[in-house]
């Protein structure tokens, strides 16, 4: 019992000590001291209440979101530059040459896609901007373009447009002015 009430004593001490008033002084060969008696010279210091026993929470870890991304509907245009629109087209043998423009280029993981007639051309790269279609004949024909982002979103669309391709007869050789 009597260990049992000097450990308790001991602590309330160290607990005393621990929340009061500290001394602290330097002496002629400059080594500083710590004390719990004043001493004349000393400073006085005032100690904090201890926090008790549980360890301090760590600070919660900074939030971090995503880097900022332009936003995908960021393309100025996207336009078919050739063949014109309501161009009409002589003799092109079946073989149309298709160009698009898009500003600004096209992104990392964004794709292009091709429809004619309002079927999408299958077998283009998805970052061309150039190519030929074979089997163009005659007639009037649609063409239109589009950006997908890595999702398979819409980003972006061209306008439609409209061209023709004739064909010189036999029965009419002269071509039309």
């Amino acid at each position: 019992m009597r260990s049992g009430l000097g450990m308790l004593l001991l602590l309330w001490c160290a607990i005393g000590l621990a929340s009061g008033t500290a001394y602290r002084w330097v002496d002629d060969e400059g080594v500083v001291h710590y004390s719990d008696r004043p001493r004349e010279g000393a400073e006085e210091i005032r100690l904090r209440q201890p926090s008790g026993f549980a360890p301090s929470p760590l600070p919660a870890p900074p939030v971090r979101t995503a880097e900022p991304q332009a936003p995908a509907a960021a393309y100025e245009s996207l336009d078919i530059v050739q063949p014109g629109q309501e161009e009409t087209l002589w003799n092109i043998g079946g073989t149309l040459d298709v160009a698009l423009r898009v500003e600004p280029e096209l992104r990392r993981g964004h794709r292009i896609e091709v429809y004619y007639d309002g079927s999408r051309i299958e077998g283009l790269e998805p970052d061309v901007t150039a190519f030929q279609l074979t089997d163009v004949y005659r007639g009037e024909h649609r063409l239109r373009a589009a950006i997908y982002d890595a999702t398979g979103q819409p980003v972006i669309e061209s306008p439609e447009i409209t061209f023709y391709v004739q064909q010189t007869s036999i029965q009419n050789p002269q071509r039309p002015r």
